[in-house]
């Protein structure tokens, strides 16, 4: 029982390991490529996780060797244009000036309906308000609307807007998080002047967020 709890602790590091070096993506954002290695992985490791009598080197030797392979393609995609086509595929024009392109449906195995599901979950009703969708290479669907469907933008308005900033969050559950501070452009001396105008300890703030413009959210703990 403590072998196959080990077995299973060093095995569930490796597989965390692995992910980690894959990148940050979503599972339904991963190309084909590291959805496959993904897979891969996770059944190598099965056999040694459950098989006490299986040397755990047969399963570390092959999850490492399919990272490794993971690992140069990536690098040879990131440096070669053929190489990514062939891993990851193009983005296919579903919809082209306005048209559906039946052609590229057929290639891409996507039904009428299925575009049509895309489009509303763009919150795009009408056919007609699209010039272009793309199809990445992902299974998103990137989707541009026609000039006069489209809300119309600050600049063609003329009207001045403030930059939004990034927000920032500086306490976190009671905690200060001294890089997201600095990143904010604030030092803990400006942290506790914020919280002594508020009447608040650092230990009663859930989230207290911060922007480089000094504009603040703080949420209490409840309780």
């Amino acid at each position: 029982m403590v072998i196959t709890l080990i077995r299973t602790v060093v095995l569930y590091g490796v597989l965390i390991f692995a992910v980690r070096l894959m990148g940050k993506r979503q599972v339904g954002e991963m190309e084909p490529a590291e959805f496959v290695v993904t897979m891969l992985v996770a059944n190598l490791a099965a056999a040694p996780m459950q098989e006490n009598t299986l040397p755990l080197v047969t399963g570390l030797v092959p999850i490492c060797t399919v990272l490794g392979l993971e690992l140069i393609l990536a690098v040879l995609s990131l440096k070669s244009i053929p190489v990514r086509r062939l891993l990851c595929g193009s983005p296919l024009l579903l919809i082209r000036d306005g048209k559906v392109d039946q052609r590229a449906l057929k290639m891409s195995r996507v039904s009428m309906d299925e575009l049509l599901q895309k489009l509303r979950e763009k919150d795009v009703f009408d056919l007609k308000a699209i010039r272009h969708a793309v199809l990445e290479t992902d299974g998103e669907l990137s989707v541009l609307r026609r000039a006069e469907y489209g809300p119309p933008s600050a600049r063609a308005m003329g009207v001045q807007v403030q930059q939004a900033e990034l927000c920032y969050a500086v306490i976190s559950d009671g905690k200060v998080q001294k890089k997201e501070l600095a990143r904010a452009g604030f030092d803990e001396l400006w942290l506790q002047r914020e919280l002594k105008a508020l009447g608040l300890s650092q230990k009663d703030v859930f989230l207290f967020a911060a922007d480089p413009r000094g504009g603040s959210l703080v949420i209490k703990k409840e309780g």
